[in-house]
């Protein structure tokens, strides 16, 4: 083994793939630097109790329940496909393309008459999710002739054989092969999964959970802004009132006692639609900013 993977308090598994820059951009913002040296499956990491290494996200949930890893991040659906024993410490909601989940789909071409999954009994599905997509069948009683494995291009493959089920984020794949959705396997979004073993050490635990706050807090903020402005005291309640209810903004005394300075946390969308009313309520010197973590 990897002498880093030794030393080190928790071995994590990174996938490899679609999901790889993602979540190297997420660890980044969640403060961590990772550095993948070429045509290593070692990745380096700033943090000496963490050890990582890449998988495809097909192997991961494989490689946490067996040990070799500690904890690794990919897909809810491949942890339903490997049928693995492990323990889900949370729900990473971020991808490759939105946040939106995975949906796996048996889908048809549009001019198929194939309406409904009865009507595939004694044909041909082709698919990357081999082991769930025989237990869909199965639990329905539907005996289809096979269900074979695709070596990736699904989509193409559809009008080959009768049926595919493929996963989409967005749709937009199967709008421009011409596929009909009839059914819907299974949603799926990243999840961070842990071994059980490593689960129930004290010390891994929470190094596990203290990776897990910031992971999250990582997430919330992208969707987040800081915003900061001067406010005349005379426009101070009107300014207040244009804030969003739920949230608690930092006012504090300027050293003109007649202005205070207001501090918020708020929706990007929101910002941008809020900050011309501001300025129309006699707010000042408003800037939004970035955020990296919101811990709540």
């Amino acid at each position: 083994m990897n002498t880093n993977l030794q030393d080190a308090l928790l071995r994590i598994g990174i996938p490899k793939g679609s999901l790889q820059d993602a979540t190297v951009d997420l660890f980044d913002r969640a403060g961590y630097n990772i550095t993948i040296p070429s045509r290593s499956y070692f990745p380096r990491i700033d943090d000496p109790e963490l050890a990582a290494v890449m998988f495809r996200a097909q192997e991961i949930s494989r490689y946490v329940e067996d040990g070799v890893i500690d904890l690794g991040i990919t897909g809810h659906d491949w942890v339903v496909e490997n049928d693995s024993d492990v323990h889900e410490v949370c729900e990473l909601r971020y991808s490759r393309a939105t946040s939106n989940p995975a949906t796996w789909v048996l889908a048809v071409p549009e001019e198929s008459d194939y309406h409904k999954p009865e009507d595939l009994a004694g044909g041909i599905i082709a698919t990357e999710l081999l082991g769930t997509t025989k237990r869909y069948f199965a639990e329905r009683k539907i005996d289809v002739k096979k269900v074979e494995f695709s070596w990736g291009a699904t989509e193409v493959k559809a009008r080959l054989v009768d049926a595919i089920v493929d996963i989409t984020e967005t749709g937009s794949s199967l709008r421009a092969n011409k596929l009909r959705v009839i059914d819907t396997l299974l949603t799926s979004t990243t999840r961070l999964i842990a071994n059980k073993q490593a689960w129930n050490d004290p010390k891994k635990r929470a190094k596990i959970e203290d990776l897990a706050l910031l992971l999250l807090a990582a997430i919330d903020a992208k969707s987040k802004v800081g915003l900061k402005m001067n406010v005349p005291r005379a426009s101070l309640e009107q300014i207040l009132k244009l804030l969003p209810a739920e949230q608690s903004p930092t006012v504090n005394d300027l050293a003109d006692k007649d202005w205070v300075a207001i501090e918020v946390v708020l929706e990007e969308r929101v910002e941008r639609d809020l900050s011309p009313a501001l300025k129309r309520a006699g707010a000042t010197g408003i800037f939004s900013y970035p955020l990296k973590k919101v811990i709540p």
